[in-house]
């Protein structure tokens, strides 16, 4: 027989399952299964552990088991009935123990996390399974797996409520996948730099106001350390006892620092129905049972300095989520910097809010029937404290962060180049139209065909008149092609040329050598004509009357002189 396997890939990085996207999608689904299976089992197991060391067991391996699916339940945050009460009636528990909530998150997380990563590889072959796709897999797998536990434990000691398995059974797993699927895509933040600050400074708000909380319930209870030792030694005797004991204390104490939370927020928690303790002291008759944690509760009666200083807790978180995006905002505008602060406030009251409704609940019936913070109030007093106190600092330390700043100024002009010290104007002699076109008024003369035709011949008023347009005057006829030229600021010279052409203003194109242009002197320079000379009495004016044969405004060729005759 003929092997294959040394033809296999070695590497272990590509997906488990290789093949279309439908193949890892069904892995998806399988691994959210053992997700849940994994986290039953654990849960399980110390449930086992703790039957077979208790001295008096008073139950059999079945109701370890139904007790154990309970548990695992309610670690999802779903409420509970207890049957076996000394009325009858069953008796609701929803107080989840948080640190014990954490185990099958990490696992959903995980399992999410793990159908992804083979494919963040570029190398990886075959198609990768969309971020939906997964999430909806692995969400599928883990709740077929949940619901044929909620069937099983409705007959044992701690059968689910219904209601709350629909709700927070895929509420807690889908948030688990798809935080799962945000840390293998490297936790990306939206694109616009206002929105991911307000995220982060929310969640560095949270942190500090939870950390508060735990070292205000720490301090209380060392304060308190009697009478939790106490309550630790009347609950149980004997070692087993007191295991499950701490146990359960440490599950709880994430529980506690939410409550202390609360309660340095304002709202403060419930202690039963009509009782509630906030800084200003403790409301109504507390229904407390023995417990080493409900030791370190404030004393019936109004509050002290003491119970207000726990006013701390959130001031020092708001102040953490301000100076957060203050640090951030030192380009922003001052009204991009508030509305940022805000917007994290309201981030961070939704996650009071949501840790608030995770860390309480009922007891029991009656009195019992509410414990923990309030959700809403919490949350309410949470962004209320970031609008206060947040906005401000936010735009403090904004304002603090800018003292340095200078104003962004203009760039110096670059240095205009040297030019050459232009020569002082001079007036030119005055002269008269004719003299300043000579060749013109010989050419038409001298020419018959022109003199004869009045349509060609040059008009007066156009060569005598001042040149104030830019294009020169064009003049057809005889052997010469006379143009009148005005350039810029003086008269040009007759050119010799083909056709007739337009000329722009100061074009060099036909000048003779040694033509001198007057384009130097000033614009606002023109020369002025000097008046013709006064007529002598009897001398014949040289512009004929308009009723002359050549038309008006012409003027005739002169006559042509014939030469001598030579002389004999």
């Amino acid at each position: 027989m003929t092997h294959v396997t040394e033809n296999l890939p070695s590497s272990t990085a590509g997906p488990l399952v290789h093949g279309g996207r439908s193949a890892a999608m069904a892995t998806a689904f399988v691994r959210g299964g053992v997700a849940a299976g994994l986290g039953l089992g654990a849960l399980a197991v110390l449930v086992t552990a703790a039957w077979i060391s208790s001295p008096f067991p008073d139950s059999g391996p079945g109701e370890v088991l139904h007790t154990a699916a309970g548990l695992w339940l309610l670690a999802h945050g779903v409420d509970l009935f207890r049957t076996e009460t000394l009325s009858g009636y069953p008796a609701p528990v929803g107080v989840a123990p948080l640190l014990l909530m954490a185990l099958p998150v990490w696992l959903v997380h995980r399992a999410a996390r793990d159908t992804l990563e083979p494919y963040s590889e570029v190398t990886t072959a075959g198609p990768r399974p969309s971020t939906g796709g997964a999430v909806a897999a692995v969400a599928g797998g883990y709740l077929l797996v949940a619901a044929g536990v909620v069937l099983y434990a409705a007959s044992g000691p701690l059968p689910a409520d219904l209601v709350s398995a629909g709700l927070w059974l895929p509420a807690v797993v889908l948030c688990a996948a798809g935080l799962g699927v945000w840390t293998v895509s490297g936790r990306p933040l939206p694109e616009q730099e206002q929105a991911a600050v307000a995220l982060r400074s929310a969640a560095r708000g949270v942190v500090a106001l939870l950390g508060g909380g735990a070292a205000l319930f720490g301090t209380s209870l060392v304060w308190h350390a009697a009478a939790a030792q106490e309550s630790f030694d009347g609950l149980a005797g004997e070692w087993s006892g007191r295991i499950s004991v701490v146990l359960l204390t440490v599950a709880l104490v994430p529980n506690a620092a939410v409550w202390a939370a609360s309660y340095g927020l304002g709202p403060g928690f419930s202690l039963g129905a009509g009782a509630s303790a906030t800084p200003l002291g403790l409301v109504g008759p507390a229904a407390v049972p023995h417990f080493p944690l409900l030791a370190a509760l404030p004393s019936p009666g109004p509050g002290s300095w003491p119970h207000w200083s726990a006013v701390a807790v959130p001031l020092v978180a708001t102040l953490v989520l301000g100076g957060c995006v203050g640090r951030s905002a030192r380009l922003w505008t001052g009204r991009e910097t508030a509305l940022t602060a805000l917007v994290g406030a309201w981030a961070c009251g939704a996650a009071v809010a949501v840790l608030a409704a995770a860390a309480g609940g009922p007891l029991g019936s009656g009195r019992l029937s509410a414990f923990g913070p309030v959700w809403w109030q919490a949350g309410a007093a949470a962004v209320l404290w970031g609008a206060v106190v947040g906005v401000p600092a936010a735009l403090g330390v904004r304002a603090w962060a800018r003292r340095g700043l200078k104003p962004a100024q203009a760039p110096a002009p670059a240095p205009a180049p040297a030019q050459a010290p232009v020569p002082a104007p001079h007036a030119p002699e005055p002269v008269t139209p004719m003299e300043a076109a000579p060749d013109l008024a010989t050419e038409h003369a001298s020419d018959p065909a022109t003199a004869s035709d009045p349509a060609t011949a040059p008009d007066p008023a156009t060569a005598l008149a001042p040149a104030t347009a830019a294009a020169p005057v064009t003049v057809k006829g005889g052997r010469w092609q006379g143009r009148l030229k005005w350039g810029r600021l003086g008269w040009g010279r007759a050119a010799r040329g083909g056709a007739a052409t337009t000329a722009g203003p100061g074009s060099e194109e036909d000048d003779e050598p040694g033509f001198e242009p007057y384009d130097f002197l000033p614009a606002a320079w023109e020369p002025t004509l000097s008046p013709p000379p006064p007529l002598l009495p009897g001398q014949p004016s040289s512009v004929p009357s308009s009723d002359e044969s050549s038309g008006p405004g012409r003027t005739e060729a002169p006559e042509a002189l014939e030469p001598p005759a030579p002389s004999a």
